[in-house]
């Protein structure tokens, strides 16, 4: 058996991949559970891993055979049970990097960076050190002001102190890699109260792109926790279609007050949009595709695709229309796919390239209208445009697909979710 290092750093383990014992990866370390008593020195128990489908389970420490730079080995007993937190346990780096403690010498506040857990002889594993960075103060230890250093943990009184004694930014940090679907999981099973520090911690864009993939409680709860231009700065990053979706399930009075706060362009779409049925083509569309005129170069084109901030499905087409380009635009044309741009000469006008047959809807089209000609035609949007031929929008799968689940599928386990929509697909079969 491969020995275990007797002193790993918690911090550092974070993203760390699984391996069982043949070499297949299992999963990502994303936590460390410890068990902090009111005398001794805090237990470590085992890791939360996360696995396939984005569920995280408990490995206990006595499956594990080794741990190295860059990977942990178990014995490959993996029990796919979802983690669930204990009331007397404490996640290492959900609870406790970035907490304020006091040192025992009475020289002043620290903050925990990093949590080192060690290995006994009787194979247990203790928390043992802790990397901490000076606060504000004087006293005992003659120390510079922003100095880290290691301390015993025994040297560091309030260990066990509230969760709001943690900031957010190592937190944060540990999560960078993730994306913002697999933030938005984080987030959902954190406490009330932490869950709001960590979202108050996030920058206003990835904040948006994590709101969008939370249950519509946790958007609200989380919108509300924020003080108004800050809520309204988020709603500006967010897409059209998902703004106005959170603030229609705000109350009235709510909403109406982040609207007059948000940008008037980003304000006059949430609006349009508040307007239309939530099972209509109106109510799913997004305002902002990529909309181009006939005469723009494929290398433009091409460039605009490219957007970060796209989606895969607003990507695999450019909806070409006569002037104004803003929606509601000027008179629709048609598109142009991905597909063909990627096959023609960088100068060639995408006029030239136009599909139009693609059937486009007008905003009051039911759901059912939508999803038929998405799967009929296999198109991942679908334009959206008024009597008058103007394109208003676009109507992604993905957007579809959000109302076509069922209303907790986020928080679903994967075989729950599965006999849902088998409930539901009987239901429309009947």
């Amino acid at each position: 058996m491969t020995a275990v290092s007797t002193r790993v750093f918690a911090a550092r383990l974070a993203g760390t991949a699984v391996f069982d014992p043949i070499g297949d990866q299992v999963g990502r370390v994303r936590d460390v559970v410890v068990l902090v008593r009111p005398q001794g020195l805090p237990r470590a128990t085992g890791l939360v891993v996360e696995v396939a489908g984005r569920r995280r389970v408990f490995l206990p420490l006595t499956r594990i055979t080794s741990i190295d730079a860059g990977q942990v080995i178990s014995t490959g007993l993996l029990n796919m049970r979802r983690f669930t937190q204990r009331p007397t346990e404490t996640l290492v780096i959900g609870e406790l990097l970035d907490r304020r403690v006091e040192l025992s010498d009475d020289s002043g506040p620290a903050t925990i960076v990093d949590v080192a857990i060690e290995q006994q002889r009787n194979r247990d594993w203790l928390v043992a050190k802790l990397y901490v960075r000076r606060g504000a103060g004087g006293g005992g230890l003659i120390r510079r002001r922003g100095e880290t250093f290691l301390v015993d943990t025994g040297d560091v009184r309030s260990l066990a102190g509230d969760n709001a004694a943690q900031g957010a930014e190592l937190l944060l940090a540990s999560y960078e890699d993730l994306k913002p679907a697999d933030l938005a999981d984080v987030l959902h099973d954190m406490a009330d109260t932490r869950r709001l520090e960590v979202a108050a911690a996030l920058p206003n864009e990835r904040l948006a792109d994590v709101l969008e993939e939370l249950p519509e409680d946790d958007q609200v709860e989380i919108l509300t926790g924020l003080d108004l231009d800050r809520a309204a700065d988020v709603l500006d990053a967010m897409q059209p279609d998902d703004a106005a979706d959170l603030l229609s399930e705000m109350p009235t009075e709510k909403a109406t007050e982040l609207l007059e706060l948000m940008e008037p362009e980003e304000a006059r779409d949430v609006r349009r949009l508040l307007a239309y049925d939530d099972e209509s083509a109106g109510g799913l569309m997004t305002t902002e595709p990529v909309v181009l005129g006939p005469e723009t170069p494929i290398a433009q084109a091409l460039a605009h695709v490219r957007r970060q901030d796209l989606t895969p499905a607003l990507a695999s087409m450019v909806f070409v229309v006569r002037p104004p380009l803003e929606t509601p635009t000027g008179r629709f044309l048609g598109v142009v796919h991905i597909q063909r741009l990627l096959r023609e000469a960088p100068h060639d006008p995408i006029g030239g390239l136009l599909d139009t047959e693609i059937e486009a809807v007008p905003a009051d089209a039911p759901l059912s209208t939508v999803t038929r000609l998405l799967a009929t035609y296999n198109l991942l949007a679908l334009p959206v445009i008024d009597d008058a031929k103007r394109l208003l929008g676009a109507v992604s799968v993905d957007d579809v697909l959000d109302h076509l689940l069922p209303e907790d599928w986020r928080e679903a386990e994967p075989e729950e979710a599965d006999r849902a929509m088998e409930e539901q697909r009987e239901a429309g079969r009947a």
